[in-house]
């Protein structure tokens, strides 16, 4: 039972949670189920009273309680269109959007949901929810699921909180085992069944139920194209120091996000993101379409996305090291105990879990551990040091060589 809220990397966190616990499921050869819940208009039906008092089980002071509750007091809001201001209209409940505390008070208000969870896995997200379970048998997995998702709605409906069925999904992942053709059906306490789906976007990335992340893909590479278009559409308007700020602010974050997340697709699939890189390189450079592209990423002083997304991921198992992400996250690796005295054993490492079939190293416990353990043969770490120093020394180690014949 997980929660939290922590924009940017905490998405990652949360992900990586979650896709680590159904490839160890998959890797069991068990089925794995999920409902993907959303909610009618989370943030605008906090309840104050019972928010107050979820604070004040928390043990927040009088003076605090006190002041939480004047915040929440005499809110007002209108709207404005054309040029016309409507009147104000008192806001009794919800958390103030936009601010900086409104996603925490709502992970608070929320957070307790996860204690009915029963036999089932639960993240909770600020109000993005998956409740997930696994095992050998499909029908004793539905029948769990189904029993969670009854006490997960009541729990919600004590807050307050009002299910959005429409966007409520199930989803099957499932890669070998066989499945019916119909799959008994997730209901909601009002008799509705759930849509299973094969794809659902979770946290800002398109998980698919054979985790291929072939429909995520497809979404960048289509973004990235749209924009890249505009880009070349424009590009008397923009001088070369403007096109290298361009890419670099509008079609690299939209490459690096999630991507320690869906390096685990195909080379096939993430071949054809580095087609989309190489066509905002030459839009930086001018460089001909038959340039090389190790000579593209020369030319404008960029690794490949290979590199970018290896020397992203270390970052997260150092911090993982560190104690800069989730708990849920860092309990995943465990720091190896020297079992004599050598040369190699000065170094740290992690203990690689057991796996069963292919899809257990995919997971983050065994290639966290799998792929730390393979930097260390050349970083040559016996402490912990800072991420800033990490991050340096890493620079020096990931440099792209062009191995093309």
């Amino acid at each position: 039972m997980q929660s939290g809220f922590r924009a940017g990397h905490g998405c990652t966190s949360a992900t990586l949670k979650v896709l680590n616990d159904i490839l160890t499921a998959i890797d069991k050869k068990h089925y794995c189920a999920a409902v993907f819940i959303d909610l009618a208009k989370a943030f605008d039906s906090v309840n104050h009273h019972i928010l107050i008092g979820r604070l004040g089980s928390l043990g927040f002071s009088n003076d605090c309680l006190a002041w939480f509750t004047n915040y929440f007091s005499d809110r007002v809001q209108c709207v404005k269109s054309e040029g016309l201001l409507s009147g104000p209209l008192a806001v009794s409940m919800g958390v103030p959007q936009g601010s900086i505390l409104g996603p925490t008070l709502f992970s608070v208000y929320i957070n307790e949901v996860a204690l009915a969870a029963g036999e089932s896995l639960i993240h909770l997200y600020a109000d993005d929810t998956i409740l997930y379970t696994s095992g050998p048998s499909l029908d004793t997995v539905l029948t769990t699921l189904q029993a969670s998702f009854n006490s997960i709605q009541l729990s919600f409906r004590g807050l307050q909180l009002l299910l959005n069925t429409s966007k409520t999904k199930c989803m099957l992942f499932n890669r070998s085992l066989p499945v019916p053709t119909r799959l008994s059906n997730i209901t909601t306490l009002d008799g509705s069944d759930l849509e299973y789906v094969d794809n659902y976007k979770y946290l800002g990335v398109w998980l698919d139920c054979k985790l291929s992340f072939q429909t995520h893909i497809k979404h960048l590479q289509s973004k990235v194209k749209s924009r890249i278009g505009f880009l070349f559409r424009n590009k008397a308007s923009f001088t070369h120091a403007a096109k290298h700020t361009l890419v670099k602010l509008t079609i690299l974050p939209i490459l690096d996000f999630g991507d320690v997340i869906y390096k685990i697709a195909s080379n096939t699939l993430l071949n054809k993101l580095d087609a989309v890189y190489h066509s905002a390189i030459r839009f930086v450079t001018k460089a001909p379409y038959t340039t090389h592209h190790c000579d593209l990423y020369a030319l404008v002083g960029w690794p490949s996305l290979h590199t970018r997304r290896q020397t992203h991921w270390l970052h997260v198992i150092y911090k993982t090291l560190l104690g800069k992400v989730p708990p849920y996250l860092s309990s995943l690796v465990t720091i190896a105990s020297p079992t004599c005295s050598t040369r190699s054993s000065r170094y740290i490492s992690l203990v690689t879990p057991k796996t069963n079939y292919f899809f257990g190293r995919l997971s983050f416990q065994f290639s966290a551990a799998n792929d730390w353990n393979e930097l260390q043969k050349s970083l040559k770490l016996e402490t912990l040091i800072s991420l800033t120093s990490f991050k340096h020394q890493l620079s020096e180690q990931l440099t792209d060589y062009c191995t093309c014949t």
